[in-house]
């Protein structure tokens, strides 16, 4: 059989395709040359040109596999000296069609939805955006369009004097994170590939090690990496309200055609098989709001059957198109806690349960950038506001539903539900690993007592978690196998990741390459050595410990 593969950078290049330089507008002042490094208030535009800074000496660590087979690369142009050279930042000699310079793009920030402008340098927020995530590429690979982005790809006018790089380790981090989300049917940008530098370093704050701070203590020197990025945009709703604040403000003349332009090219990017062009601009921004009502909130309850806690949860790192967007301070969860919180800096409106009332607070704001472009329609203003208002009632079903698939029920049972997350709380249960063994339907509680981290001495307990077993047994429908596919029994847990990073640091990969192949297939069984070493509850000597039980924000 022929290989229909792509064997090279130049074949990838043919399918180059940039349609958001190519129909958007550029920040009229930018040095179109690309050179365009240094933090400057941003006033119009949707873009920005900037070459990336290419990372000294790079060196191959891991490629997706499972993403490379789905785009149809063949895995040895990970290793391949051009391939290797733009992904690590080195645009100067890629063939054509492929364009040497980049480009980053400007969002406002909203925290549970409050304008900020204190971050920005300026006071203005003009200073918000890519500060050192560059996209390289467009293209349209087997009728998917896809945009690559370089994170850790060099300083651009948005890094706010930062240097404009991401160290090995956060980069480890996400390219795992989003191999795992992916396996775990949970919409994410992808991981393309990872290089590191041998030669290259940054300053970042870090912990002592075996410290219980809350703040890093230390300067510490990392090797730098980059990682890929890939999705059908990078539109956030905070770039939504970048625009929707400029034409508040009045900023330019152009301030409301900006907003509508961007606003249709999301709708184009990552909506255009739902949303028809013959609809008018009225009726596509209603469909456009519905549609990401029902994206976000099947998002959000996704991460809690999974255990995933998205400390930073703003506006910013909210994409438009309903997926997880970026991975700065995230954690997967051990003990469960509602209150679960892995960054130091989010405080409980982050925490684990509190995802969907923070949802709700960025679906606000992203509504209220659509309104501008509705003033000359009042019913489809107050249409709007409906589709606003009824966001919690359509977060409570998604996360009903999403309970009860967990549970194995045909439909929630809140009496049920509630006994069982109070138990969970008094008894100190790892959530991964109760649901697993929850989902072999056992027969008594002995099978569950291996996710609980202390021994159950309390008769009272013990009598509430058997009458629990009982009556959920006389209404679980599913079969194991069923309640197995929702149940995952493999995850990224921190005190994984830590030994991975560190063993990183002195060239060796093979802790990478291992946590890789596990998490691709996180609900199958594995090996029998495989479930010994990552299949167990976290030791108790590093709860509270800095680094591993709680992270600063991403470096």
């Amino acid at each position: 059989m022929k290989n229909t593969k792509i064997n090279t950078l130049e074949e990838l290049g043919k399918l180059a395709h940039y349609s958001f330089i190519n129909t958007l507008v550029c920040d009229p002042i930018a040095n179109k040359d690309g050179k365009n490094f240094y933090p400057r208030e941003v006033y119009n535009g949707h873009y920005v040109p900037v070459i990336p800074t290419t990372i000294k000496n790079p060196k191959y660590i891991t490629h997706s596999k499972t993403f490379f087979e789905e785009l149809g690369l063949d895995d040895s142009l990970a290793q391949s000296e051009d391939f290797m050279k733009m992904f690590s930042g080195d645009t100067a000699n890629v063939p054509k069609p492929l364009h040497n310079i980049g480009w980053a793009c400007g969002y406002s920030l909203s925290i549970y939805g409050r304008e900020y402008y204190q971050q920005c340098p300026f006071q203005t927020g003009n200073g918000y955006g890519d500060g050192r995530a560059i996209s390289i590429l467009e293209a349209v690979i087997n009728g998917k369009r896809w945009e690559m982005q370089l994170k850790g790809g060099g300083k651009t006018p948005y890094c706010r004097g930062a240097d404009g790089r991401a160290v090995l380790r956060s980069s480890i981090r996400e390219f795992l994170a989003q191999e795992l989300m992916y396996a775990l049917n949970v919409p994410t940008s992808r991981s393309l590939s990872l290089y590191t530098s041998n030669t290259e370093t940054v300053s970042r704050p870090w912990f002592t090690q075996g410290s219980y701070s809350k703040d890093p203590e230390i300067m510490i020197e990392e090797a730098v990496a980059i990682t890929t990025r890939v999705a059908p945009s990078f539109i956030r709703v905070g770039q939504l309200e970048l625009f929707a604040r400029r034409v508040r403000k009045n900023e330019h003349p152009k301030a409301k055609e900006e907003l509508e332009q961007i606003v249709l090219h999301a709708i184009n990017r990552e909506y255009k098989e739902q949303i028809d062009i013959s609809l008018s601009l009225e009726e596509k921004i209603l469909l456009f709001a519905k549609l990401f009502r029902e994206r976000l909130t099947l998002l959000v309850a996704n991460w809690i059957r999974v255990g995933y806690c998205q400390g930073n949860f703003n506006s910013d790192n909210t994409a438009v198109g309903g997926f997880t967007l970026d991975y700065g301070p995230f954690g997967f969860i051990d003990m469960f806690d509602p209150n679960y919180q892995p960054w130091t800096g989010g405080g409980k409106h982050f925490s684990f349960f509190n995802q969907p009332e923070a949802a709700r607070q960025n679906f606000n704001m992203f509504c209220s950038a659509l309104a501008p472009l509705l003033e000359a329609y009042p019913n489809a203003l107050e249409n709007l506001a409906t589709i606003r208002n009824n966001f919690a009632i359509v977060m409570v079903e998604k996360l009903q539903k999403m309970w009860a698939s967990k549970l194995g029920l045909n439909k929630f049972d809140e009496e049920l539900f509630n006994s069982l997350i109070s138990l969970m709380i008094e008894t100190k249960v790892d959530y991964t690993i109760f649901f697993r063994e929850l989902s072999s339907i056992p027969e008594d509680i002995s099978t569950l007592e291996k996710s609980f981290y202390y021994k159950i001495d309390n008769e009272n307990i013990k009598t509430r978690w058997k009458d629990w077993l009982k009556n959920w047994k006389s209404k679980v429908n599913a079969t194991s196998k069923e309640m197995k596919a929702i149940n995952p029994k493999y995850t990224l847990r921190e005190w994984f990741l830590v030994p991975a990073y560190e063993e990183a640091k002195d060239g060796d990969y093979t802790l990478i390459h291992e946590l890789q192949n596990i998490i691709a297939n996180p609900y199958d069984e594995q090996s029998t050595e495989i479930e010994k070493k990552y299949y167990r509850k976290k030791p108790l000597e590093f709860f509270d410990i800095a680094g591993i039980s709680h992270v600063s924000c991403s470096s």
